[in-house]
């Protein structure tokens, strides 16, 4: 299902955005540092406890995209803890040139960050305090991609995916950069950021929409008409090939949300989120 928003109308508000709540929990926000499960490197990230009178609580993971870092989604982070979710984001190992995980950016690949999400996902499992049984992942443009790729092999474990303008465009966009060149890079300083033949190898070797859309719990996709990185086409075939998906198209709305758009996006993910809890 696809829904078109303007949200310039502040009359523009959808059934799932209208039933938000806020309970305004306060929250403690602690590092960590694990070591991913698949290698030797080392994980950084952050969680958001809320202060409240559950054992244990549900939880959104939170995977940021291309050159970013959790930071990225500190307001998320904040806001869903304000409103009784443990939220975990975390830097993916060479995924920044700001990562405080380790690992040189040019061994980054999309592999290599399904590895760091699968990781941060087990660790969040043995943590006291997380409802195992109500889990979510949430990825932001490359960070989006990944997340799509690891919901396929652990369906199981989460209860949802939310996608904000997801890079499924990512395997096309550098079968293009590359049809010319006779041999792969080495190293191509790419949006600032040096990447090296592991990222291009991988990202070579798929196929986005042959690789996800098997996923049959819900999905939330929230994309941008003004997208001019991630055209929004992907999102749209995306969510035709998903059982139970629905994308939220923001008008005027680009790669990297207004503050409106932030806003809206964390208030419909807020509801989507509990809505599944609420009907399990």
């Amino acid at each position: 299902m696809e829904t078109t928003l303007n949200l310039q109308n502040d009359c523009a508000k959808t059934d799932m955005e209208c039933n938000t709540s806020t309970d305004n929990h306060a929250f403690n926000t602690e590092e960590f540092h694990i070591k991913n499960t698949f290698s030797a490197e080392t994980i950084y990230g952050k969680i958001y406890i809320p202060n409240g009178n559950l054992k244990h609580y549900p939880t959104v993971i939170l995977s940021h995209g291309y050159n970013g870092c959790c930071d990225n989604f500190i307001s998320e982070c904040k806001y869903f803890a304000a409103n009784g979710y443990v939220a975990i984001a975390f830097d993916f190992c060479g995924g920044s040139t700001r990562s405080q995980s380790s690992m040189s950016t040019i061994c980054m690949s999309l592999f290599t960050e399904k590895s760091d999400l699968l990781s941060v996902l087990s660790y969040a499992k043995e943590l006291n305090y997380v409802d195992n049984s109500k889990i979510f992942l949430l990825g932001g443009s490359q960070g989006g991609f990944v997340t799509a790729l690891t919901a396929e092999e652990i369906e199981e474990q989460i209860c949802g995916m939310i996608l904000y303008y997801p890079a499924f465009c990512i395997p096309d966009n550098w079968r293009d950069n590359l049809s010319e060149l006779k041999q792969l890079p080495k190293i191509i300083n790419f949006w600032d950021m040096p990447i090296g033949e592991p990222y291009f190898k991988c990202a070579l070797s798929l196929n986005t929409f042959e690789e996800i859309g098997k996923f049959s719990k819900n999905v939330l996709i929230i994309h941008g008409d003004l997208d001019t990185v991630v055209p929004l086409s992907y999102s749209q075939k995306a969510v035709e090939l998903y059982p139970n998906a629905k994308l939220f198209v923001l008008e005027n709305e680009e790669h990297g949300f207004s503050e409106k758009g932030t806003n809206f996006s964390k208030r419909i993910t807020l509801n989507f989120m509990n809505d599944i809890i609420n009907n399990l």
